[in-house]
């Protein structure tokens, strides 16, 4: 059996991430289970009222791994279905995503991302960047831990079907996070963050073990893009979205400077030479909120699907009529 994943801790508000970003699964696939791995208050409030028929799978997250590694890393504890597919809560759908099942199925394990990362991928986001460069950290890295590549992993959804293969991913990232002293990456409990990132051990991990990424560009048939600001054109509820996504790699990864008249003035400078301004216009399976300062819009969707689905259970609405309801037991 096929399924979606989720997980979530803390305040409410991330429970009505959840629970909006199912609700807009459900725009384009009422068939396949989501399970739901929660604080036990996130739980009773779900019950409370009255949406924990969103999920066919709603269980406990246990204490230790309420946080992304202990989630992450330890994806061959928490799989309810044959094949599982593991999203994050900020999330939007916006399109039917059985294409993207069908590709998934040819893999035992895979995450989203860029078969080569960048000096930025785990390092320091200062000037201490040019060090790195410098010394090249990264390959004596690479070297001391026999790899011939690092990937860039954005851990936003990850595939798995083979019990093998996600074992072997989750004991060599735990093994490389234990090693972090000896690696080039920078602990983000050191930049102030509350948590740790479960990324760049996962690369590490799908190197050594010579486990493919699934690429998270691909033109109109990306799995999963940004939402950024000024780069995607949208209805007020997200039910028609559409994202401007450059061709040439480097004026894309423009798109990430905070400063919004300074990044319009550099992709309109670089897209005048020859080539380099191609784009497209695509509609991705998801569209992902991952920018610290790109994510009100989300906020403010969450806040108004959790009003309405609320409304709805308040009302008499059933879910199972609503398509919502998948009878599965879990693993």
């Amino acid at each position: 059996m096929e399924g979606y994943v989720l997980h979530t801790y803390g305040t409410e508000k991330y429970l009505r991430h959840a629970v909006a970003s199912v609700l807009t699964l459900r725009r384009y696939d009422v068939h396949r289970p989501v399970a739901l791995y929660a604080d036990p208050s996130q739980i009773a409030r779900l019950r409370e009222v009255e949406l924990d028929h969103l999920f066919a799978v709603l269980e406990e997250l246990p204490k230790d791994h309420q946080s992304i590694v202990g989630f992450k890393h330890n994806l061959d504890r928490f799989r309810p279905f044959d094949r599982n597919l593991y999203v994050d809560s900020d999330i939007v759908w916006c399109r039917d995503p059985d294409p993207l099942w069908t590709r998934l199925a040819t893999y035992e394990f895979t995450a989203t991302g860029l078969h080569k990362a960048d000096f930025w991928f785990g390092g320091p986001k200062g000037l201490g960047i040019l060090a790195d460069r410098l010394l090249d950290r990264r390959r004596r890295t690479m070297r001391r831990f026999g790899l011939t590549y690092l990937p860039r992993v954005q851990a936003g959804m990850i595939y798995t079907s083979g019990e093998r293969a996600v074992g072997e991913v989750m004991t060599a990232a735990r093994d490389f996070l234990s090693r972090r002293p000896e690696t080039h990456f920078r602990s983000r409990l050191d930049e102030g963050r509350s948590e740790e990132s479960c990324e760049w051990s996962l690369a590490m991990a799908m190197s050594y073990l010579d486990l493919p990424i699934f690429d998270w560009f691909q033109g109109q048939d990306s799995p999963q893009l940004d939402f950024i600001e000024g780069f995607v054109e949208h209805d007020h509820d997200f039910e028609t979205v559409r994202c401007r996504h450059y061709a040439d790699d480097f004026v894309h990864g423009l798109r990430g400077l905070p400063m919004h008249g300074l990044r319009d003035g550099l992709v309109r400078l670089f897209a005048r030479f020859p080539g380099r301004g191609d784009y497209m216009w695509v509609t991705p399976y998801a569209l992902h909120f991952g920018w610290m300062h790109h994510k009100q819009p989300f906020f403010d969707l969450a806040d108004r699907l959790w009003e309405s689905a609320m409304k709805g259970a308040s009302a008499g609405g059933d879910g199972e009529q609503a398509g919502f309801s998948v009878s599965v037991s879990a693993r």
